[in-house]
């Protein structure tokens, strides 16, 4: 155990008194205070750089079976609310922060952050120093771990270890399948939240979106009703054949969590019909690798994936580069990627896959979260894109006839 801060914990035997404990696969651990749900969980832990949305963040499906390490050191200041949530419920295992939650600051605030994770039974560990934990995941790459709180301490280190070592990973797994809605719904036609009204309820319905939801975060909705279209949500496995019958303009893929290969098995069957059927395709995060896969392309385990909000990424059709959200753990192998697809971006961090399309088809996807939450906005424009394939599809059908 080479760490500064677990090293301090073993000489003082302070780790005694600890009520919260974070046990990597190696035998690394660290020691705090546990704080939200008593309890313990087991999954491969992620850093996040964002210094914002911390609360979209804890709600995106596609961190699924994940321990997020937060970088930022004041997490839980602005408390939480009801208008923030990506997702109506929370697959996150754990959580890691550097300082203790203070009382919430922020005139939309309803509830401390630390009751939040209580309701929602998150495992949460603070008084660590996450510069460092962000270091170490770095060197390793994706380390499995296991986090507990426990109010009276007592911590049985070679369970925990057991624990982190025994679990299965992300690598090979579906998990699109235990976050997907259960049967198809039709969207609310929210749009984006506004300061002085927050959400506002689109009645125009021009375009007909069917969503594939592999973990769809709230937002990506949003994004929808304000260009004007409604949006029928499906499940992962839905057939393509069902999703024909219900006549869409367009099919957007959404993002998600887990191994896209194994996600495939079943969903790049029916994106292919899909295709076949000339439908205008968008695609964001695993919604792109799920593309890709359909397109003839493999994907592939990063060694250290994206998570943050400041991740540059290239445009290489107009040379100009976005600052994106990104959450993701896989990647398109470009070695894969056949002749007819077009690589549109790039990451400037470390030339990884970004977008991809095939104009003549109206297919494309993003790697990255254009509809951030958190974020900034700078590829919000790729919603009218889809929403210009789609046009350009039905001007296409009225002139054959």
């Amino acid at each position: 155990m080479y760490l500064r801060q677990a090293i301090k914990k073993q000489i003082d035997k302070s780790y005694n008194f600890s009520t919260g404990i974070l046990v990597f696969e190696d035998g690394t651990k660290f020691f705090g205070n546990g704080i939200g749900f008593e309890g313990k969980a087991v999954g491969e832990v992620c850093f996040n750089t964002s210094i914002t949305g911390y609360q979209e963040i804890i709600t995106d499906p596609s961190y699924s079976d994940q321990i997020i390490n937060f970088t930022f050191p004041h997490i839980g200041n602005v408390g939480t609310n009801i208008e923030d949530n990506e997702s109506d419920k929370t697959w996150v295992k754990g959580i890691i922060i550097n300082c203790n939650i203070t009382e919430p600051s922020n005139y939309r605030s309803l509830k401390k952050l630390d009751v939040w994770l209580k309701k929602r039974r998150i495992v949460g560990i603070f008084g660590l120093d996450t510069r460092i934990i962000t270091n170490y995941i770095r060197d390793v790459g994706a380390p499995k771990g296991t986090v507990q709180f426990l109010k009276k301490g007592n911590h049985n280190f070679r369970d925990l270890l057991s624990e982190a070592r025994s679990w299965h990973g992300l690598k090979g797994l579906d998990l699109a399948k235990k976050v997907t809605c259960r049967k198809p719904y039709k969207w609310k036609s929210l749009k984006s939240w506004n300061k002085n009204k927050g959400y506002v309820k689109n009645e125009k319905n021009k375009y007909k979106i069917i969503a594939i939801d592999y973990g769809i975060k709230k937002n990506q909705l949003r994004c929808f009703s304000d260009i004007d279209c409604s949006v029928t949500v499906v499940p992962a496995d839905f057939a393509a054949e069902e999703i024909i019958k219900l006549k869409p303009d367009g099919i957007f893929l959404s993002n998600g969590p887990g191994d896209p290969a194994a996600t495939g098995k079943y969903a790049v069957p029916i994106v292919r019909k899909l295709i076949e059927n000339k439908f205008p395709i968008f695609g964001i995060c695993l919604g792109h690798q799920i593309l890709s896969l359909a397109l003839g392309a493999r994907t592939k385990k990063m060694s250290l994936g994206h998570r943050g909000a400041n991740h540059p990424v290239k445009n290489l059709i107009t040379n100009k580069v976005e600052i994106t959200s990104q959450n993701h753990g896989f990647e398109v192998d470009l070695k894969s990627i056949p002749r007819q697809v077009k690589v549109t971006h790039k990451s400037l961090f470390d030339s990884s896959i970004e977008g991809i399309e095939v104009e003549k088809k109206g297919l494309f996807s993003v790697q990255y979260h254009p509809e951030a939450n958190p974020g900034p906005q700078d590829s919000k424009y790729l919603f009218e894109k889809f929403l210009k394939n789609i046009r350009k599809r039905k001007n296409g059908k009225k002139k054959r006839y």
